[in-house]
Parts: C-alpha cells; structure tokens; sequence
C-alpha cells in the first residue's frame, strides 16, 4: 500500500446504530425477583457511552450490581440461556454496531472500584478500580513493583484477565489471587497458579466474574516509586495517543516481533478507513477520529492485519476485544491468513 501516513480507503462515515427493540422484554422475562436487585438495569443502554473508542450499538440489557451479593442475587434469576458479557471500564472493547444481546454486566465503581492495604506490601483491589489508582496507593505506601501499572489505561479485573503489562513487567508478577462468581452466583477464589498466565493471556474459566485482586509488592523509596511512575506516565504521553478515543493497544506483539514496528512497515501507520485511523503517533493505535462506527473501526483492524501478513507473512492478533453483532449488510469478514511461523 505504500508508506503514506495518512492513506485513506472510502467507507461511510457517520453514527449508524441499530435500535434494539428486546430490552424490556427482557427485562419483564426476569420476573419479580429484580424488585429485590439494589443494582442498576437499564434496557437497550448505549455501549457507545462506555467504550472509550466512543462507538458501537446498544446493550439489550445492562446490570450494574450495587455489590458482590447484588451480584450473585442478579445471576441467580438470570436465566442460563441468556447472553452474559462483562465489560470493565470499556477501554480495551470494541462493541459492533448491532449491539450485544443479552445482559452487560457492568461493575459498579461504587461497589468495585475500591482500593485498600490488606497486609505488609500487600493491596486489595476491586475489579473496577483504574490500574493507575493501584499505581498511586502503592506509591503513598512505599510498596515497590506497581509503577507500570500508570501506563495501562485500563481497570485492574481487565488487567487480572489478560495479564495486561507494560515497561517490561506484567500483571501475573504482583498478583496473589483472584475473587470471583461463576454463571450461577458462587464465589471462587483462584491463585496466581491457578490462573495459568501467558503473554497478554490467562486461562482462568471464562464464565467467572472477576470482583476484586490481592497484589503483593516489596519495599521501595517512594521517591524512587515516583521517578518510576513519572518515567512511564512521561513516555506515556510522548509516544501514546492518550488524548484521542482509542481503546489502547490494538494487536498483540507478534513473538520476536513488535506490533507498531510491523503496522509501520505495512505502510499502515495514519491508515483511514470512514471515520477510524491507525494513529500516526503510535501506529498500533485505532482512534475514533469523531465519528467513527464500529464498523469501521473493526474493517480498519482487519485491513491492517491484511497488509501486515502481505508484506511479512506474520499474523497479527487481535488485543482489543471485540463484542456484540454486527449489522446486517455491515458484516467485517476476518482476515484467515495463514501465519508462516
């Protein structure tokens, strides 16, 4: 495709959304056990509203449980046969334009989003809390080995699922365990082996709702903390399009590879497609330029892993998870290319 920094590929541009017509149905089909749910539910809620990439359609149904026991009283009388999808702070999720059938489950801030000392060197954190928030009272604490957690723009059950890392250090090396509640409301309690980590992977059940994480750091100088956390938000801001609706890195790194490294040698860095770009800053970047749909920002993706795979062979895989149904006559078809590793 060449090496231009700002190539474009005609798409419409332009909000599209497909009315969802089943949440109070939905809603109704749950019967009088919700009179006792203290959580918020709200029928076809705008993911569009959640994602950081400020796109997608709607949420047929979305719970915000008030607590953990809201929680479980909530899975208790949701049916086994309905959609369940658990998003976190919607800032590594890209929501198609036909939205997500089923129930969001979406935990609450105010039940989730807490962060606590739980023992020497220790922290407890709940699912909903920012990384950077964990960063911070790690610092206040003199409790070294949490500075990369600054730089991940995302919240601490996202960062527990994927083993989410940057600056050289991953989640898997502070964490101990792991709270969670399966599909049918019981609560669970996974170690750190038990989570079987990987590169930007664990292999814990994926029916298990993660609510909160115990973390273990060693001793440090706050003032070293703080020169560390200031290195990493300093390159953070240098290198990363923090201030556009992107939903962090788009493509994991390759082994042996670097993702942008091969995006840019693709000619793909300032890529277009309708109302997305592959970020000339940091080209394993999607941003939503102002009115990007989820259509484009996943054909944007897909177009990338396509150039990247022509012009080395290598495959890209997909770190943003994408969620929900597409529109009718707005479907992305995957790239199948065949890695050559």
């Amino acid at each position: 495709m060449g090496s231009s920094t700002a190539q474009a590929i005609g798409r419409p541009i332009g909000k599209v959304r497909m009315k969802q017509v089943n949440g109070e149905k939905l809603l109704a089909s749950l019967g009088d056990g919700v009179k006792d749910i203290r959580g918020r539910i709200t029928p076809d809620a705008p993911m569009d509203r959640v994602t950081w990439f400020r796109a997608g359609g709607l949420a047929e149904l979305m719970f915000q449980p008030h607590d953990v026991d809201d929680l479980i009283a909530f899975l208790k009388i949701l049916p086994e046969e309905v959609p369940l999808t658990v998003v976190g702070v919607g800032s590594n999720i890209l929501v198609r334009d036909g939205g997500i059938p089923g129930v969001v489950l979406r935990l609450s801030a105010k039940g989730f989003g807490f962060v606590e000392l739980a023992g020497e060197n220790r922290i407890l954190a709940g699912a909903i809390c920012p990384d950077k928030h964990v960063a911070a009272m790690a610092m206040d604490n003199g409790i070294g080995g949490f500075h990369f957690f600054y730089g991940i723009p995302g919240g601490i059950g996202g960062a527990a699922r994927m083993n989410a890392g940057a600056n050289g250090v991953e989640t898997r090396e502070r964490l101990i365990e792991v709270n969670a509640v399966d599909r049918k409301g019981n609560k669970h309690v996974l170690s750190n082996a038990e989570m079987g980590y990987s590169y930007r992977l664990s292999k814990a059940p994926a029916d298990l709702i993660f609510t909160s994480v115990l973390f273990e750091g060693y001793p440090e100088d706050r003032a070293q903390i703080r020169a560390e956390m200031d290195a990493v938000r300093n390159h953070r801001e240098t290198v990363q399009p923090v201030r556009e609706k992107t939903g962090g890195s788009t493509f994991k790194n390759p082994p042996g590879h670097s993702a942008w490294k091969l995006i840019d040698e693709a000619g793909c860095r300032g890529l277009v497609i309708g109302g997305a770009q592959m970020s000339s800053l940091h080209c394993n970047f999607m941003i939503n330029m102002g009115q990007a749909t989820g259509y484009d920002l996943e054909y944007l993706g897909e177009q990338v892993r396509r150039e990247v795979f022509e012009k080395d062979g290598i495959k890209l895989e997909w770190e943003i998870k994408r969620l929900g149904v597409f529109m009718p006559g707005r479907e992305v078809r995957p790239f199948q290319g065949v890695t050559s590793e």
